[in-house]
């Protein structure tokens, strides 16, 4: 432990602190423009400087570990001054169109200069005139706005490890860009969105597409369906000012039907569905002499990118289980068209995502049309959702508690954790038991699969039938487990897994790239907390106990990995290049 002292106060810390935190402990705030909890500190807006007692260095509080005996003096006249300066600065060289922003009032550089009470820029203005790209099915580029923090490309390059953008030039003509000044859709993006949610201003943002919701809604010839992923119910929650983590499933049932969606069905059906047939191959493959393992699982379009693009070797381990969004997307125009009596071509199916890959994964091949339309034809994000809300005048938190609609729309708590990092993993291992055993699994709750630990590996023991699995969130540390199969794979050894869940984002799904701005470590436990108090609170806890599952198997799909199953619920992958242009 290290004893210091901020502007006075004594504190002690553990060592490696950096100023930064200390000062966080004892309730000083230090202001900062770079700075993100998830990345390695960056130091590079000059917000957060301060004085060292006896010393005439100035030092930057963010990347500065404490030491003991340092006394730091985190604001008078002249680093107020300064830091002023350095806003200034920063503002002559960005735009000035804060009321049309994606951004406007969510933005950490308007917040800033409020509090530091700026009203005159005494800089000359020199803004970059940059088109946008818009290259992309999921994110838009507004290098115009970027404020060079660095935030992005640590995010693409250190958590990620994709390395679709990079900064371009020198000096003040530095800007963020994508790679080889390329633009975005021909890079190795996968539109997992880390990048948005990281930005500080309105550089980076998803493609809005909420006008084409209202312009469905407002169709008399469209019967609007609606799904929601498992995460939405707690990350919705935060943009209505609600406590982080809590869960709103009813009300945002509620609130889709007052916005003029005709049926409100629940991802969550789709993820009960998911187990089924994941579960079923992964058995399939762990009892078949020859079969390809480990198994990975597919629900995250991003992952599935990144696989295509820099793994193409492993693409035959990846399951052939569509995503619980698209399974979703293809029984509501097939099962439940046909229990409807509605033409399927009049259906506008919609699907709430705390993801903006989501956007991208619904064109992504052919066999997202498996019901003879497009599965699912529009995706919208947890933040454009909420802006929707809000310009209907609807808010979440006075809608009462409804019921989602049958006969896709009940779900089980294992459906619920697919949200968060480890829940695919524990609902999986719920039915797979079962699967395996043909006995019931008595204890559901499978804490070890749980955490935000990077890489999480362990061994599940189905009566004897060992089962080597891992669990890996964050692109970047889900390179370490494709080497380690890869090299395995290349030796002609047997895997070290049979079975590994991948999710792009850290935390999973309830941190994706559409979830709402400033998501830390903090929010990321808060609401995989709320998934698992849904889960616990939920009537079936095993997806193979849906009844409606069991009613869609008996009436329409025969069984997990039927013909039928395949044709509408599996897909395929291919190989491809890392750079297109």
């Amino acid at each position: 432990m290290i004893n210091l002292k901020i502007n006075g106060i004594p504190v002690e810390v553990e060592e490696g602190t950096t100023v930064l935190n200390a000062a966080s402990k004892v309730g000083v705030k230090i202001p900062t423009l770079c700075y993100h909890p998830d990345l390695t500190p960056f130091a590079s807006c000059g917000m957060c400087i301060c004085k060292q007692e006896g010393n005439k260095k100035i030092i930057r509080a963010c990347s500065t570990p404490v030491s003991e005996g340092l006394s730091v003096i985190t604001n008078d006249a002249e680093l107020f001054q300064v830091r002023k300066t350095i806003l200034e600065m920063t503002l002559s060289t960005h735009p000035s169109s804060c009321l049309t922003c994606v951004r406007n009032g969510k933005c950490e550089l308007q917040s800033i200069a409020a509090e530091f009470g700026i009203r005159e820029i005494p800089f000359e203005l020199n803004v970059p005139v940059i088109e946008k790209d818009i290259s992309s099915p999921s994110i838009v580029l507004d290098p115009e706005k970027c404020i060079k923090c660095g935030r992005c490309v640590q995010v693409c390059q250190d958590l990620q490890g994709v390395y679709a953008l990079e900064f371009a030039s020198r000096g003040d003509q530095t800007t963020m860009s994508p790679a080889y000044s390329l633009k975005l859709n021909d890079t190795p993006c996968v539109k997992c969105g880390q990048c948005i949610v990281h930005c500080p201003v309105g550089a980076i943002y998803e493609k809005d597409q909420t006008a084409e919701l209202r312009a469905a809604i407002l169709d008399p010839t469209m019967q609007v369906v609606v799904q929601m992923a498992p995460s939405v119910r707690v990350g919705i929650s935060e943009e209505f000012d609600l406590p982080v983590g809590t869960v709103s499933t009813g009300k945002l049932y509620s609130a889709l039907r007052a916005l003029g969606c005709d049926k409100v069905f629940d991802t969550n059906f789709g993820a009960d569905l998911t187990i089924m047939e994941e579960g079923s191959e992964l058995v399939h493959r762990l009892t078949t002499k020859g079969s390809v393992l480990p198994q990975f699982t597919s629900c995250c379009p991003a992952w599935v990118d990144y696989t295509e693009k820099y793994y193409p070797e492993l693409k035959d381990n990846l399951s052939s289980a569509k995503s619980p969004m698209m399974m979703q997307g293809a029984i509501t125009k097939t099962y439940y068209a046909n229990k409807a009596k509605i033409d399927p071509s009049s259906i506008y199916s919609v699907a709430i995502m705390p993801c903006t890959a989501k956007k991208y994964e619904i064109i992504r091949n052919d066999s997202m049309k498996s019901s003879g339309y497009n599965d699912v034809d529009l995706v919208l994000t947890v933040r454009e959702l909420s802006g929707l809300l809000k310009s209907q005048g609807i808010n979440l938190v006075s809608m009462p508690e409804e019921e989602a609609d049958s006969p896709i729309g009940e779900y089980t708590g294992a459906g619920t954790i697919f949200g968060n990092t480890g829940g695919v993993m524990e609902a999986a291992v719920r039915t797979a038991y079962h699967l395996v055993t043909g006995e019931e699994l008595e204890e559901v709750e499978i804490t070890a699969v749980r955490g935000l630990g990077k890489v999480r590996k362990g061994e599940v023991d189905f009566k004897g039938t060992k089962v080597r699995v891992a669990i890996v969130h964050g692109l970047a540390n889900a390179k370490e487990v494709c080497e380690e199969v890869l090299a395995a794979k290349k030796a002609g050894k047997s895997a070290p897994y049979d079975f590994i869940e991948v999710m792009a984002c850290r935390g999973g799904c309830i941190a994706g790239g559409g979830q709402p701005y400033g998501t830390t470590d903090e929010t990321r436990a808060k609401r995989i907390e709320g998934l698992y108090t849904d889960d616990k609170n939920s009537k079936w806890r095993k997806s193979h106990d849906n009844p409606s599952i069991q009613m869609l198997y008996s009436e329409f799909l025969d069984a997990p990995l039927s013909h039928k199953a395949h044709e509408l619920l599996h897909t395929t992958y291919e190989t491809k290049k890392l750079y297109t242009k």
